[in-house]
C-alpha cells in the first residue's frame, strides 16, 4: 500500500463523492480503488485518480450518462474534450426542440388570443412546371438530410443533362411525417430543358395551380414550430369555404446559408381549388 492512499472518507472529502456513488463508479468501471485489503475489503484510493474523480462528478453534474462518461475519459484532454463538446452540441440541441414543442403547444392553448398573430395567407397562381423529383418514406428526424441528399442528386443529374434548375425545391407530403413515424415525401427540382428520368428520378409536369399559401421566415423553419404555418393555411382554407386540391407542400425559395433569420425562407401552401366545379345534377 502506497502511505499516500486516501481512505474512502478523505478521498470523498477531496473529490465530493458520497460511498455510494463511488461503489457505483467502481461496479461500472470508472473508478476502480487504488487497492483493496483481501481481509476486509476496505478500499483505498490514490491521489492521482482524485483529479478523475472531480471530472466524473462534474460529467454526472450535467446528467451525462455512464457509459458516455466512460467514453469521454476513456481518451486524451484533446479527445475528452472533442467528445464533450460532441455530447452537449446533442443536448442543447434537445433542448431546442423542446423548447420549440412548448411554444407550439402554448400557441395552440392560447390560439386566438394576443400571444401570437397568425402567419397572412396568401393565393399564388403557378403556371405548368416541369419538374425532377425523388420520392422516400422518413420521419421528422430524417426529413432534413433526406431531403438535402434528394436534392443534390437531382441537381447533378439535372446539370449533367445540360438542363437548369429553377431556383426552387419542393417538399410534397404524401402522408403526416412525424417524429415517430415514416410518411412518403416527394422532393422535387422545377426546371427548365430535357432530361431523361433514372431508377429512382422520376421526370413530370406539375399542372397550372392556385396554393393557399403563407410565406415563413428562416428562423421559423424547424419542427414543430412551422406546423403553426400549416394550421394558418388550413384555417383559411376552411374559412374562405375553399377545397383542397392537393397535398400540403413546403416550397424552398432561398438558400439557408444566404439570408438572414427573419428573411423569407419557404412557402408553406396547399393546392386549392377557387372554383367549384358546377354540380351535375
Amino acid at each position: 500500500m502506497d502511505v499516500r492512499d486516501l481512505t474512502i472518507g478523505e478521498f470523498g472529502r477531496r473529490t465530493g463523492l458520497s460511498p455510494k456513488a463511488l461503489r457505483l463508479y467502481e461496479v461500472s468501471g470508472l473508478l476502480r480503488p487504488a487497492s483493496v485489503d483481501p481481509a476486509t475489503g476496505y478500499r483505498r484510493y490514490s491521489v492521482e485518480q482524485v483529479e478523475r474523480a472531480r471530472r466524473i462528478s462534474l460529467l454526472r453534474q450535467l446528467d451525462m450518462p455512464l457509459a458516455v462518461v466512460a467514453e469521454v475519459l476513456a481518451g486524451d484532454d484533446i479527445e475528452a474534450a472533442i467528445r464533450l463538446d460532441r455530447w452537449w452540441q446533442a443536448q442543447e440541441t434537445q433542448v431546442q426542440s423542446r423548447r420549440a414543442s412548448a411554444d407550439y403547444l402554448r400557441a395552440q392553448l392560447t390560439r386566438g388570443g394576443p400571444a401570437r398573430t397568425p402567419y397572412p395567407v396568401h393565393l399564388l397562381d403557378r403556371t405548368r412546371t416541369k419538374v425532377a423529383s425523388i420520392t422516400r418514406d422518413c420521419d421528422q428526424q430524417s426529413l432534413v438530410p433526406t431531403t438535402l441528399a434528394c436534392a443534390a442528386e437531382i441537381g447533378t443529374h439535372l446539370r449533367a443533362a445540360g438542363a437548369d434548375p429553377i431556383g426552387e425545391r419542393w417538399i410534397v407530403f404524401h402522408g403526416h411525417v412525424t417524429p415517430d413515424s415514416e410518411a412518403t415525401v416527394e422532393i422535387c427540382v422545377p426546371f427548365t430543358g430535357s432530361v431523361e428520368p433514372t431508377d429512382d428520378i422520376v421526370i413530370r409536369i406539375e399542372p397550372p395551380q392556385t396554393l393557399a399559401a403563407v410565406t415563413v421566415p428562416r428562423k421559423d423553419c424547424f419542427y414543430p414550430k412551422i406546423m403553426l404555418a400549416y394550421d394558418d393555411v388550413q384555417d383559411h382554407v376552411h374559412d374562405a369555404g375553399l377545397a383542397t386540391a392537393g397535398a400540403p407542400r413546403e416550397i424552398y425559395f432561398a438558400e439557408w446559408c444566404d439570408i438572414g433569420d427573419d428573411d423569407p425562407f419557404v412557402h408553406v401552401a396547399v393546392p386549392v381549388q377557387t372554383t367549384l366545379e358546377d354540380d351535375p345534377a
